[in-house]
């Protein structure tokens, strides 16, 4: 096993981006593949190569970056992130197979910066210094805004600068507390593993806490600054919003930075990331009633289960941490498939809006029954991959925040209502649109992306033991480490 496991894992997409400068343009798609399925195999090699019972951080890369300034560039896996490198390689690889032949306009620079977009999301989910962390956290604010832009349909160019802005702004305070936390050690480092087990003032983490919230919240989002995700899910490719709601980087900030460096702060202030996560909840499910476009109701449901996660974890407990890691997975496979399955059908249909649908289930019925399944596991159906870390977050709530935890169960049954009544009037009744008569169901390439979909959507469901039991020890650690 080689010791640059991690390193080769972050860079060999973006070195695969730039090969596809020096080759012919017609191998571009299958270069592309090439590296998205072995960077698949090399997150899966790092996953068996972690050891639960080890040490809390593996596979540690560090060498010096920016020596006057004590930055380095430090990788490490835990419990807690070592499962979100195979779901985003596999998330990846399912949308460049959505949008096989959808990409005729300068493939290049299409397919580079959708290399780039996950080096650097994987970076962020591998990064053990503070400054590392946060070059590659707005590294993927820049594809992210060219390929809304350029192929992100009439309306990609407003939402894309709207996206690029408001992440932007969110990404000063993050700025600003890591700078805290750096200058409050007595020699000024941005080193992670350094930082958790440095105290700091009560005035000090309550600053850093707030800061983190508010940098992180946008990116996850929180009411009311989740303005920017409805209008990125109808405007960008279905491809391209999988992986933004499929990778939940907003909460797994709050998990990894917000809550362990600034722990009585975050336990001081537990009812305003409690009060937020339910109102996200409750805002997310109200709203997904009123929309008539299946990828903005997607959208408001995606902020009506974060805002689970986040709930639970005003718990605090290493069951939350489990639950909120466990349905951050799940996002990857039920709600990215289901963004995935929605650009299959706006490819055949043009539309994804319901009154332009009406009986897609007569002439598509494989769609409909993938789009059924993967909607069904996001709203936490049981025996798919959602139930078991909304069961864990929801007990968690209830034990810690009764009546939030009841408002949740609450608006989560809104939710799953909306979601059914979107779907009846989208795939079942007369067909009477010609788009909709005319579609052909799924072919060979993407009824194999279906098939793995729903695979690992029952697989997790029904046995979701071995996933825990991968994050339990690092979750227990760090419910501990809010006690130090």
């Amino acid at each position: 096993m080689t010791p640059a496991l991690l390193s080769l894992l972050i860079f060999l997409p973006l070195v695969s981006g730039l090969m596809l400068w020096l080759l012919p343009a017609r191998v571009t798609r299958h270069l592309v593949a090439v590296s998205m399925l072995t960077t698949l195999l090399l997150a899966t090699a790092v996953l068996f190569a972690y050891d639960p019972a080890g040490a809390r951080f593996q596979l540690i890369e560090r060498a010096s970056w920016v020596s006057s300034l004590n930055i380095h560039y430090q990788v490490g896996i835990d419990g807690i992130s070592v499962l979100f490198l195979p779901a985003t390689a596999l998330l990846f690889l399912a949308s460049l197979v959505a949008g096989w032949n959808a990409v005729e306009d300068a493939p290049r620079l299409h397919y580079s910066l959708l290399l780039l977009l996950q080096s650097a999301t994987l970076g962020v989910f591998c990064a053990l210094d503070t400054a590392l962390f946060f070059v590659f956290w707005e590294l993927t604010l820049v594809p992210l805004y060219f390929l809304l832009g350029r192929w992100g349909g009439c309306s990609g160019g407003g939402a894309a600068a709207r996206y690029f802005l408001i992440m932007l702004a969110g990404g000063i305070p993050l700025l600003i507390a890591f700078v805290m936390l750096a200058a409050s050690q007595p020699v000024p480092s941005f080193d992670l593993l350094a930082l958790f087990g440095m105290p700091l003032p009560r005035p000090t983490q309550t600053a850093v806490f707030l800061l983190c919230l508010l940098g992180f919240g946008v990116k996850v989002p929180l009411v009311p600054l989740h303005t920017w995700l409805p209008q990125f899910a109808l405007a960008a490719p279905g491809s391209l919003t999988a992986l933004l709601v499929g990778v939940k980087l907003g909460v797994f900030g709050l998990i990894r930075f917000a809550v362990p460096l600034a722990p009585e702060a975050a336990i001081d202030l537990h009812w305003l990331l409690a009060g937020l996560g339910t109102v996200a909840i409750l805002y997310g499910a109200v709203g997904m009633l009123a929309q008539s476009n299946l990828r903005v109701g997607l959208a408001y449901a995606s902020i009506c289960h974060v805002g689970l996660a986040v709930l639970g974890l005003a718990s605090f407990s290493a069951q939350a941490v489990q639950g909120a890691v466990s349905l951050l997975l799940s996002f990857s496979v039920a709600s990215g498939g289901a963004f995935i399955l929605l650009e299959f059908l706006r490819q055949r249909t043009g539309s994804t809006d319901i009154h332009a649908l009406g009986g897609a289930a007569r002439t598509m019925p494989l769609l409909a029954s993938g789009f059924l399944i993967c909607g069904l596991a996001g709203v936490g159906m049981p025996g798919t991959s959602s139930f078991p870390g909304e069961f864990m977050l929801i007990i968690a709530a209830l034990q810690s925040h009764t009546g939030a935890g009841m408002a949740a169960l609450f608006g989560l049954s809104i939710a799953a209502g909306g979601f059914l009544s979107l779907y009846r009037k989208a795939f079942f009744g007369p067909v009477t649109r010609p788009g909709v008569a005319d579609a052909s169901d799924l072919r060979p390439r993407e009824w194999a992306v279906l098939v793995a979909l729903i695979v690992m959507i029952v697989g997790i469901g029904v046995y979701p033991g071995p996933w825990i039991e991968i994050v339990r020890p690092a979750a227990e650690l760090w419910a501990a480490g809010l006690l130090r």
